[in-house]
């Protein structure tokens, strides 16, 4: 069952600087974050928020640890919020301070539509506790060909990340929960792996398993109902990770 008309009380958008080396993009625009970088006059995380206040969300948060970012998000009328270890940490400080439902996505979001918002509330079905916007492989490409992302190969395609999720109930906390499990064991995939179960794993390695039903028995594992959402437009999934992503987003949005 879908929901009716629903409505998007508020929305986290993750910017801190994580440890290490520094962000491709950023370098390469003489920056100190790329949610700075310019595109089609406006800097990233500007698009990002006003694709959001566009999808009606009523409280916008940001997560930020650069002075710089933290200015310009306090220049467009977020809330601030500190950068915690990690995004798992950062994502459950917020859901902390904004509750549920509320979206999660990405300042590099940069080609993020008011729409595509709409489209995954709408979408996402009645029961759900969490839910996870993705896209399939040919919708990706026929709206950005040659666009080179990373895939998952499930048997109901391959599907890529639209950096966009909900955390639409109270239930959602105990995703967070065991995605700061899954960070903390990223060095020890035998630790994810035994998480993840042995029916999920073999299912896969036969190309037995959708990715619907991969997300649904993974949330069953840990007590809530998880949904996968698929993107209407291919052009959710692309981000900007890359300086090669950044040349497209520009000229996405200079035709736009």
């Amino acid at each position: 069952m879908i929901s009716p008309a629903p409505v998007l009380p508020a929305a986290l958008i993750l910017a801190g600087s994580r440890p290490g080396a520094p962000d491709p993009v950023a370098a390469a625009e003489g920056l100190s974050h790329k949610a700075l970088v310019g595109i089609a006059g406006k800097p990233m995380l500007a698009h990002v928020a006003a694709a959001l206040r566009d999808a009606g969300a009523a409280r916008i948060a940001v997560v930020a640890n650069d002075p710089a970012v933290i200015a310009l998000a306090e220049s467009l009328g977020c809330e601030v919020l500190p950068a915690a270890a990690g995004p798992s940490a950062s994502v459950a400080a917020g859901f902390a301070a904004l509750g549920a439902p509320m979206l999660v996505t990405t300042s590099d979001h940069a080609l993020l539509r008011g729409e595509w918002v709409r489209d995954f509330l709408q979408d996402t079905p009645e029961d759900a506790d969490v839910a996870v916007l993705l896209a399939e492989r040919d919708r990706i490409e026929e709206a950005m060909p040659g666009s080179k992302r990373t895939y998952l190969r499930f048997a109901d395609g391959q599907w890529s990340g639209c950096n966009l999720f909900l955390l639409k109930t109270a239930q959602a906390g105990k995703a967070i929960e065991t995605w700061k499990l899954v960070e903390a064991d990223r060095k020890r995939p035998w630790r994810i792996a035994a998480r993840l179960g042995i029916g999920i794993l073999l299912g896969y390695a036969l190309g037995r398993l959708t990715l619907a039903a991969a997300l649904a028995r993974l949330g069953s594992k840990i007590g809530v109902k998880a949904r996968l959402v698929a993107a209407r437009d291919g052009l959710a999934a692309v981000d900007v990770d890359k300086p090669s992503d950044l040349v497209d987003a520009r000229a996405i949005l200079g035709r736009r």
